[in-house]
C-alpha cells in the first residue's frame, strides 16, 4: 500500500499577500488624510504635549508635517520637519518590499532583530537629535512653529 507523503501545502500567493497588503492599506489611509488635511494649518491636530510642557521639540515633533511633505513629494521639506522619521519610513518601506517578495516567493518574511545595545544606540541618537534640534545651531532640524 503506497500512501502519498504528507506535504504541507503553502497557501496560495493571494492569501500570502493579504497581510502585507492589509499593512499597506493601514498606512495608506492615514497618509492620504495627512496629504489632504495640512498639519501646517493651525487647528487641525493637537499640539505635542512635550512641546507644550517644555517648549522643546521632541523627536516626534514634525512627524505629521513630514508625512504631509512626503505625500506631496517634498523630500527636503520632510527632512527639515523630521529627518529620523524619513529614515524610519525608508527602512519600513524596504522591509515591506522584502515582506511582499517573501509572500510572492513563499519564503520567510524579513526579521528585524535589534538587541539591547542597538536599542540603546537608537535612543541615544534620538536624544542627541532632540537636543541639537532645540539649539540655535540645529534650528534647521526643527519644524516651523504654527
Amino acid at each position: 500500500m503506497n500512501a502519498a507523503p504528507s506535504v504541507s501545502a503553502r497557501p496560495p500567493v493571494l492569501r500570502r499577500l493579504g497581510p502585507p497588503l492589509a499593512a499597506l492599506a493601514a498606512v495608506t489611509v492615514p497618509t492620504v488624510y495627512l496629504a489632504v488635511v495640512d498639519p501646517n494649518a493651525p487647528g487641525h491636530y493637537p499640539a505635542c504635549p512635550f512641546l507644550t510642557a517644555t517648549g522643546w521639540w521632541c523627536p516626534g515633533c514634525g512627524g505629521l508635517r513630514c508625512v504631509h511633505a512626503l505625500a506631496h513629494g517634498d523630500l527636503s521639506g520632510a527632512l527639515h520637519d523630521n529627518a529620523p522619521a524619513v529614515l524610519l519610513f525608508a527602512v519600513l518601506a524596504v522591509l515591506w518590499v522584502r515582506w511582499v517578495w517573501a509572500a510572492v516567493t513563499g519564503g520567510p518574511g524579513p526579521r528585524l532583530a535589534l538587541g539591547a545595545r542597538r536599542w540603546v544606540l537608537i535612543g541615544l541618537l534620538l536624544l542627541v537629535f532632540t537636543v541639537v534640534r532645540n539649539l540655535p545651531v540645529g534650528a534647521g532640524l526643527a519644524p516651523p512653529l504654527i
